[in-house]
């Protein structure tokens, strides 16, 4: 008894610790009408609700990127720590993963538009396997979302670009007005416009997702040209056309347009993830304005450290001169906020003739000079400057609102002034100078 027990009890053991997620169900071969079917290489998915099209494809680039713990913390971090550590505990597992991008008949939104192509991506075998939703006709909609619906149930995590403010409250919007699907429940969403955002738009300007795979992701050395590309601005149009009886040939670089937004999207976590967990002597070929942006990114984070480096290394790469400044500011703060008051005191010293910033040096030397170094005389020539400064900003300014701002700093200026300075009747002296400014 006890042998057969213990066999048992190895055959349990052998039970996956979660049911493997189920496969695609097959797809029917179009009817020889089906033009649009045959020409993108769709199948007939058929459900309950009805019918629509699939296409399915197996990419091997971009390779699977197993996803940094660090880099996780990172992009998950919010300031509601208990939402935060479920966000990690969904995205530590890429199994879950489900990459989604859509194209629909608005750029808009609203109760109006329809998504009618949805693209979504999951690793598998070391790459990338695409499947696309397409529906030929408003009333298979249904169809596609209930496919959508069961995809997201196997892979709750959802990895998107700009989806939290458009893919996915769109898609939420047609499961409420079908009545009958119940929208999927998220474990977690990460939407990497932002992060890309932060990183990239210093150097690239537009952050859009074929200006990131020319100019960050190196698109022809993954095995990817977007040469003949549809333009977004013509897809919901194209997307009319063919339902008006108008030619299905321009869907097929909607469909390939869907195709390569998903491939790069896979491809620009790995390159996020890569950046964000790399040390300092791996940061070499990065681009210094990258390197600017990151040490943005962490300071956002409460990555004080972190942030400092890249700075530095941002400064000593060769930051483009209209940035050093900027840069030399942000050491600044950074020093001064974990305390170490003399590195940033020199770097604003620096900063003392910038245009942008040269007030504000003026006013943290004069705090440091009055509240640290105890020399009450450099104080004063710093708070004196400061207000010259600000003479001149006022002087030269256009902005009607500019007024109340300068009058409020140079008040605290002139009070930091007689107080250094000893004198009496100080309130007398400081109204005369704010109503020379405020003139």
């Amino acid at each position: 008894m006890a042998s057969s027990l213990d066999k048992f009890s190895r055959l349990a053991a052998l039970r996956p610790a979660r049911p493997a997620p189920s496969r695609p169900p097959a797809l029917r071969a179009p009817n020889e009408e089906d033009s649009l079917a045959r020409l993108i290489g769709a199948g007939v998915a058929k459900n309950h609700f009805g019918e629509h099209l699939a296409v399915r494809n197996w990419f091997s680039t971009p390779e699977f990127c197993e996803p940094s713990a660090i880099a996780l913390e990172l992009l998950s971090r919010t300031r509601d720590e208990s939402i935060a550590r479920r966000t990690r505990a969904a995205l530590a597992d890429p199994a879950r993963w489900l990459f989604l991008d859509t194209e629909t008949t608005g750029l808009a939104g609203g109760t109006g538009t329809y998504p009618f192509l949805v693209g979504i991506a999951w690793w598998d075998a070391g790459g990338l396997q695409v499947e696309q939703f397409f529906m030929r006709d408003f009333s298979e909609e249904h169809s596609l979302l209930h496919e959508l619906a069961a995809r997201l149930a196997e892979r709750p995590v959802l990895v998107t670009f700009n989806g939290k403010s458009f893919d996915w409250p769109l898609l939420e919007n047609r499961f409420t007005m079908t009545r009958s699907i119940s929208t999927p429940q998220l474990a977690a969403h990460l939407d990497l416009l932002h992060p890309a955002r932060a990183l990239w738009k210093l150097r690239l300007g537009s952050v859009r997702l074929v200006e990131l795979e020319r100019h960050v992701l190196d698109a022809p050395r993954l095995g990817w040209h977007r040469e003949d590309d549809v333009a977004s601005s013509l897809i919901p149009q194209y997307y009319f056309d063919y339902l008006r009886g108008g030619s299905s040939k321009p869907l097929v670089g909607v469909v390939r347009h869907n195709q390569m937004d998903l491939r790069g999207l896979a491809a620009l976590f790995g390159k996020i993830n890569t950046l964000l967990a790399s040390r300092e002597a791996d940061r070499e070929d990065v681009d210094s304005l990258d390197l600017f942006g990151l040490s943005r990114f962490f300071e956002r984070r409460g990555e004080s450290d972190r942030a400092q480096a890249a700075c530095t290394q941002a400064l000593d790469l060769g930051l483009p001169a209209e940035f050093r400044p900027r840069a030399r500011r942000e050491l600044a703060l950074l020093a001064k906020r974990r305390g170490d008051h003399e590195a940033a005191a020199t770097l604003w010293n620096e900063l003392v003739a910038d245009p942008q910033d040269g007030v504000l040096a003026c006013e943290q030397l004069a705090i440091h000079y009055e509240r640290r170094a105890r020399d009450p005389i450099r104080a004063e020539e710093f708070a004196r400057l400061g207000l010259a400064k600000l003479q001149r900003t006022r002087a030269n300014s256009r902005d009607p609102y500019a007024a109340a701002r300068v009058a409020r700093l140079a008040e605290k200026f002139l009070i930091r002034i007689n107080r250094l300075a000893g004198r009496k009747g100080n309130a007398k002296g400081a109204a005369a100078g704010l109503s020379l400014l405020t003139r």
